[in-house]
Order: structure tokens, then sequence, then C-alpha cells
């Protein structure tokens, strides 16, 4: 009766803190989800590279992405893009500004300006934007693998009590 007493104490101790760890999954969910939505995954990338387009677009200025490549390590993965921006002066530097104040995790290592012979103006831009990986586990799937395991343990309660 002892040692059944003390499983069904150690149960429920158990239970309580798995219980209270998903609470604390629970409430920092959606702040991972605004972190996380500062950095490009890496099966959008083409999404990513649309969304510079568009916003040259919006800004009356071509982006054309000249090159993508991976960076950084395995822990803070990058990607690295080479970019031209062409346009009157006015919306090329705009368009620059909107890159650049974009909700990424990004940074842009260079800019070269130049007017060409039809007094139209290009910036070839080299930047810097955030990854995460495609295998990389969120708190939401966390979430659920605890969930899974207070399904388990509470399955179990009543037949001890």
């Amino acid at each position: 009766v002892a040692n059944l007493e003390s499983e069904i104490t150690a149960t429920i101790e158990t239970t309580s803190r798995v219980a209270a760890a998903r609470t604390a999954l629970a409430k920092i969910v959606d702040d991972e989800a605004v972190v996380q939505s500062y950095f490009v995954p890496e099966t959008s990338v083409v999404a990513f590279i649309t969304e510079l387009e568009a916003s040259g677009r919006s800004q009356d200025a071509v982006v054309n992405v000249v090159s993508v490549s991976k960076a950084g390590s395995l822990a803070q993965p990058v990607l690295a893009l080479a970019l031209t921006i062409k346009g009157t002066f006015d919306a090329v530097m705009r368009t620059v500004g909107a890159i650049e104040y974009a909700p990424f995790a990004l940074t842009i290592s260079e800019l070269s300006l130049r007017q060409d012979a039809k007094k139209g103006w290009q910036a070839d831009l080299k930047l810097q934007v955030g990854s995460v990986s495609a295998n990389t586990k969120t708190s939401q799937e966390n979430s659920n693998a605890l969930k899974t395991t207070v399904l388990s343990t509470s399955e179990t309660l009543p037949i001890l009590s």
C-alpha cells in the first residue's frame, strides 16, 4: 500500500510538472511564431525572393536576384543574396530602404550605386538574411509531444485510484 501510495504521489507530481511545462510552452508559442517570422525557412526562399521583387515593383523599380547561397553555420544558417535594383534614383533608393527595413533578420553588407548612359540608376546590393533549416523543431511540435505524454500519464491515473 505504501509503495502504491508513493507511485500515485510520484505520478501526480509528474503530471503536475508536465502540465506546468505544457502551459509554459503554450505561452511562448505565439512569441516564437513572431521571432520565427524574422527568419526565412529553407523551404520559403522562392517566396522571399518573390517578396523582394514585389517590393521593387511597388517602388517602380526592378529587382533582379543575381545569386542566392547558403552561409553561416548549422546553428545559425544564413542566406547570402546578391541583387541588382534598376530604376530612377528615387525608386532605387526607396527600394533599398524597403529591403533594409523589411521585417527580417537582414543585414546589407555591400551597396554600390551607379548611373547608366540612359540616366537610369542601378544599385548592386549584397545582403544576408537569417534562415532556419527545414528540420528545426518548433515549440508547437514540442507542445504536441508533451500533450501526448500528459494524455498517456492521465490515462493511467484512473487505474491507480
